[in-house]
């Protein structure tokens, strides 16, 4: 049985006082949410060590927003995994859509970052998803299997077996809109299916997150869905209240 696993992007969110008062939040309604269930915040790197110090001696587990594709050297504004490990990192998120789109981020340079975080240990969480207008071309399928397959290519398919996807359809982010469940589990179902091709084991181990406007309200409806493994929040998880509500629903 998979284990769930909600994570939550602050994006270029929040200040030492509000990330304080959030954290705790989050801490003090831990209990409520099922031990199935892991719950890890992805604050901005600068604070890390922040947060770190505040979830020391509670289940929250930390994440990075992104991860160099380099190990060390003259790369200015760049934080490598090894940096990322010293402040108790679990995951790093890789070619979230806004550095896909905003960045410029390749799906070469998105499969490097994900490469450099399991050099180190750490466990990349692999966002992929289609803009509106590919949707409605019919190219959903066609655009998320480009995506995994430039990690397919570099890595291997049994390198899925330490890594996250998260499925996040960029018409869906920040936008108020959701793909329906039915929706989000038929791309779910197609990478499992792609995955299981390659590896069947992999496939059916993977954790393979939705994004895309999750709220408290149709968290639990998209996550009954057979291949959907918990969820990447942004907005929601700036919320304490919110955010443990989605990660009830993953109970």
């Amino acid at each position: 049985m998979r284990r769930m696993l909600v994570a939550g992007n602050w994006k270029l969110n929040g200040t030492l006082s509000t990330i304080e008062e959030l954290v705790n939040g989050i801490k003090q309604g831990l209990d409520s949410v099922s031990g199935n269930c892991d719950v890890a915040v992805c604050p901005p790197a600068l604070y890390l060590q922040h947060v770190q110090q505040l979830a020391a001696g509670s289940r929250l587990l930390l994440g990075a927003q992104n991860v160099c594709d380099q190990d060390e050297g003259a790369y200015t504004g760049e934080i490598s995994a090894a940096m990322l490990n010293e402040f108790g990192c679990r995951y790093a998120i890789v070619g979230h859509s806004e550095r896909r789109s905003l960045y410029g981020e390749s799906d070469e340079l998105v499969a490097r970052r994900y490469a450099a975080a399991q050099r180190k240990g750490i466990i990349p969480i692999l966002c992929v998803g289609e803009l509106l207008e590919e949707r409605e071309a019919g190219q959903t399928e066609s655009v998320v299997g480009r995506q995994l397959d430039a990690v397919l290519a570099s890595q291997g398919v049994d390198s899925f077996a330490k890594a996250v996807i998260a499925y996040e359809p960029v018409w869906a982010i920040g936008t108020g809109k959701t793909a329906t469940p039915e929706q989000a589990q038929d791309v779910h179902a197609f990478i499992r299916d792609k995955l299981a091709a390659l590896n069947k084991t992999v496939a059916e181990s993977v954790v393979i997150q939705y994004g895309g406007s999750v709220k408290g309200a149709n968290a639990a409806d998209l996550f009954s869905k057979q291949d959907i493994d918990g969820g990447l929040i942004g907005g929601a998880s700036l919320q304490a209240e919110e955010f443990l509500k989605i990660c009830q629903a993953a109970g």
